[in-house]
């Protein structure tokens, strides 16, 4: 059982169309964005070398080649990067379990992140959640003022996840699409594709009892999804630089 990330391989899911932000992309898939002078999943790497990741599976999809010939040009020191293509939209789970399986890597846990997506939070502490047996997995949580864009996550009084919430107005705490899964908690997972975390892994887990520990915080945090959202990158990135380079 690991106290720092040492032991954690991450993935993250790059395989976006960006469809709402197309304009903004000049050819390219939304994770390859450019902010603040580098591709958006750049900087989500650099991010996760600070915490201590030292190997990040990027699950590609759309364009992946451009993907993969960015960090064969412009590797980031401290960190290795594998690229694993999907031929076809698995969804955010199936993205992830094709990564897993393409490379074979068996590490005591999975940080699953969003390539299009930052929370700038200390990582290292989501392992202590893990220190309690009956606890398979653990969810960032954000405790935001309006859920609107984002639905909600419902726990009980231990920060166990409960359910999910529908898209509504007002206070609660939001999924920041970050995910601690124990190595195996894989085996629970539906074999069917597409797959997706949210919709499909997460509420089966729940409804077969599965411990999913939610960690709520409040951090700096940008998913450059939409237009309103992606204008606000490139000062998103320059307000917290310092956490980017620890």
């Amino acid at each position: 059982m690991p106290s720092t990330l040492n032991d954690v391989v991450a993935v993250i899911l790059a395989g976006g169309y960006g469809t709402r932000i197309k304009h903004f992309l000049d050819g390219v898939p939304k994770p390859m964005a450019s902010v603040a002078g580098k591709p958006f999943v750049e900087w989500v790497v650099r991010y996760l070398r600070t915490q201590g990741i030292t190997k990040a599976i990027l699950s590609t999809g759309y364009l992946s080649e451009v993907v993969e010939q960015h960090f064969q040009n412009h590797p980031v020191d401290g960190i290795e990067t594998i690229c694993c293509q999907e031929k076809s939209p698995l969804g955010t789970a199936g993205g992830f379990l094709n990564a897993v399986h393409q490379t074979r890597e068996s590490p005591f846990a999975w940080l699953v992140v969003n390539g299009d997506s930052l929370v700038f939070t200390n990582l290292v502490s989501l392992t202590t959640h893990l220190l309690d047996s009956t606890v398979s997995g653990v969810i960032v949580g954000l405790s935001v003022n309006d859920t609107s864009r984002y639905g909600s996550l419902v726990c009980n009084q231990l920060h166990n996840l409960e359910k999910f919430a529908e898209k509504s107005p007002g206070t609660g705490i939001i999924s920041a699409g970050v995910y601690l899964l124990r190595n195996s908690l894989l085996k629970e997972f539906s074999a069917n594709l597409p797959l997706s975390f949210e919709n499909e892994v997460f509420p089966s887990l729940l409804a077969r009892d599965v411990c999913l520990r939610v960690h709520t915080v409040q951090a700096p945090f940008l998913d450059i999804g939409t237009p309103d959202s992606f204008v606000q990158a490139e000062g998103f990135i320059w307000q917290n630089y310092a956490k980017l380079i620890g």
